[in-house]
């Protein structure tokens, strides 16, 4: 008599390998839409900030700014900060791509995206936000921006992709992130004083556009 548990072992396997494809499908999706929008500037930040928040109306100044330099941006296309960039390029006239991802709750595609992919799968949205971003802003976020934030860094820092700029708009908040690298990790040798290079906080809206220009030359 066959075995039970080994038939449901064999089921897992079967779901596990037509994952497979669903994974390749999302890969193929974005590397053949997301090649037409290079130079592009990923901003990063909170879906929960409110329309009415200064950070939001930085944001939407900072995408914008971009935009009238020619940089199209791209964020994870939902709500709050996220919106804020996608509605800042719309007004600058550039391409506003959102890359949404399908979540059960608080993530919904925002309006203001007019190139819009979406993915199931988290780390593939990762990965285009990667290949095709000159630049990394990150606006006041949870952990989904610190994620977002905290790989490019590490990516950077092994040298797995090209050095390009990641710049923390918003001192007050993130002070106590940059002050725990200071005076706990590089004291216990965990990272390099030089690591702390990799990451820019910078306030100005003008400022962080100036800082990009500088160094992503299109």
């Amino acid at each position: 008599m066959p075995d039970e548990k080994q038939y449901i072992i064999d089921d897992i396997s079967i779901k596990e390998s037509w994952r497979l494809f669903k994974i390749m499908a999302e890969f193929v999706d974005g590397f053949e839409k997301l090649g037409d929008y290079f130079p592009a500037i990923a901003i990063f930040g909170s879906a929960r900030m409110k329309r009415t928040d200064p950070i939001y109306s930085k944001a939407e100044a900072i995408a914008r700014l971009l935009a009238k330099k020619g940089y199209n941006i791209i964020t994870g296309g939902g709500p709050g900060i996220m919106e804020a960039a996608n509605k800042g390029a719309v007004e600058g006239g550039t391409h506003s791509i959102g890359l949404n991802i399908e979540l059960p709750f608080e993530q919904q595609p925002n309006e203001y995206a007019n190139v819009r992919l979406s993915f199931q799968y988290f780390f593939v949205r990762k990965v285009m936000l990667i290949k095709y971003s000159v630049a990394y802003i990150i606006m006041p976020g949870g952990f989904g921006t610190l994620d977002e934030m905290f790989e490019a860094v590490t990516l950077i820092q092994t040298k797995k992709i090209r050095p390009f700029p990641v710049i923390l708009v918003g001192s007050d908040y993130w002070k106590g992130l940059i002050d725990w690298i200071k005076d706990g990790m590089i004291p216990q040798g965990t990272v390099s004083s030089s690591d702390l290079d990799i990451m820019q906080v910078i306030d100005d809206p003008e400022e962080v556009v100036h800082t990009i220009q500088r160094i992503v030359l299109i």
